[in-house]
């Protein structure tokens, strides 16, 4: 049986970046850095591939590990959006006044 492990990341290290969705009300999200913000509306999240922006309805964080850069969202999922690295700081401070 020849079988490949992934390794598993350090305590402290992020792991790579994956998204899951079931059933467009439960969202899994990996390599997650830091939530910029988030409502009942909106979730802005700095991933290890960018800041990541999700729309929906009645959305709750519904499992956060800072550790293992991992986020849970549950509710009704509209928008998932990548805001492109070469905007930066522009993109986090606008998105960040929308979030609020």
């Amino acid at each position: 049986m020849n079988q490949q492990y992934e390794p598993i990341p350090s305590k402290g290290t992020v792991p790579e970046h994956d998204v899951t969705m079931r059933g467009r009300r439960i969202l899994d999200i990996t390599g997650v850095k830091q939530v910029e913000s988030f409502d009942n509306e909106e979730f802005l999240l700095e991933t290890t591939m960018g800041f990541l922006a999700i729309r929906g309805q009645n959305l709750q964080m519904k499992n956060l590990d800072v550790d293992k850069g991992i986020v849970s969202i549950k509710g009704k999922i509209y928008d998932l959006v990548y805001l492109d690295d070469h905007h930066g700081e522009k993109a986090k401070g606008f998105f960040s006044k929308l979030f609020r």
